[in-house]
């Protein structure tokens, strides 16, 4: 098991310096992340990722380092796409009750033999209920799609997204820690919520850190701001659109790159920067052979730090966004 390695602040996710900061949140981050004393780094050499990696959560959760993503993989080939990621030997899934494929997801876990407690799944409530019964009611309706029965949970459910307004984020998230008392759901977080956003948690939750933030990820959008602040605060953070949903297919940093590793395609290289930069990358595809692809970026080669450097240097900030950026 590789430790989780959002526990120790990597150099390439300092945030930007205070002054180019937009916020008073990000200014205060960055301003902390660069008065903090340098972490110590261990000499001992970490063992290679492999498929099988996982990271582990700040309650203690083992998670697989690479996940498959089936944001929109509509039910009609959605069993499919996630039957094919289980036998390549994905064992982490992402789903949204946005994405409206949760049933499925849970249906591919079923029909691939493989033991539930051997597959990390994810989904994401999308808005509050309206109230603290009725959003409870959605989970525990999310969870019933995914893994029937009396003992049926997910291994992480997030809040989609902070948009809705602070009484809605409460109510989202206190559901959330009920649904972690009961068991329901094995870990809790955020998705797309920038510094001010998490640290309103604060107020009234029992459950702080969230365990998990998910944002878009790529070398194009690094959000260094975030990425800082959740590693300082030990919150695992996964990364959505690693592959920039293929808009970056032909960028000749990329294709280069790919050429220098012995003919790796650009997805393999984004996937294999956003496993060294300690993030949990979450690809999407439901081609069979781009499955396989993007789950074939171990076996010995990795990306040097002058391939790191080429790539923290794409960064173009909010606008590099394909999604969106946070709000910090």
């Amino acid at each position: 098991m590789v430790s989780g390695p959002q526990s120790q602040l990597h150099p390439h996710h300092q945030p930007l310096p205070a002054e180019y900061q937009t916020t008073d949140k990000g200014r205060a981050a960055a301003q902390e992340a660069y008065s903090s004393p340098t972490t110590t780094t261990s000499t001992m050499a970490s063992p290679p990722l492999s498929l099988t990696s996982t990271t582990t959560l700040p309650n203690s959760l083992p998670m697989p380092l690479l996940g498959f993503g089936i944001y929109r993989s509509p039910p009609s080939v959605c069993v499919a796409s996630c039957l094919h990621a289980l036998k390549t030997g994905y064992r982490h899934i992402d789903s949204a009750q946005f994405y409206a494929n949760e049933a499925e997801m849970g249906a591919a876990v079923r029909q691939s033999g493989i033991p539930r407690s051997d597959i990390f799944l994810t989904t994401k409530i999308l808005s509050a209920g309206g109230s603290p019964s009725k959003t409870l009611a959605k989970l525990r309706d999310s969870v019933a799609k995914i893994d029937p029965g009396p003992q049926g949970y997910v291994d992480l459910f997030l809040i989609h997204s902070p948009s809705g307004g602070k009484e809605a984020r409460r109510e989202m998230w206190q559901a959330l820690e009920q649904l972690l008392d009961e068991g329901r759901a094995k870990s809790i977080g955020v998705s797309n919520f920038g510094v001010g956003a998490i640290e309103e948690l604060r107020e009234f939750a029992r459950v702080w850190p969230p365990h998990v933030n998910q944002i878009e990820l790529h070398p194009f959008c690094q959000q260094r701001t975030i990425v800082s602040y959740c590693q300082q605060h030990n919150i695992t953070i996964q990364a959505y659109s690693p592959l920039v949903r293929n808009q970056k297919a032909h960028d000749p940093t990329l294709t280069s790159l790919a050429q220098k590793h012995g003919g790796k395609t650009v997805s393999q290289i984004l996937i294999r920067y956003a496993l060294q930069k300690g993030w949990v990358p979450l690809p999407k595809s439901d081609t069979p052979s781009r499955i396989e692809e993007n789950a074939d970026v171990y076996g010995g080669w990795e990306l040097g730090e002058g391939d790191m450097a080429v790539l923290d240097g794409l960064d173009e900030g909010e606008g590099g966004a394909i999604v969106q950026a946070v709000r910090n």
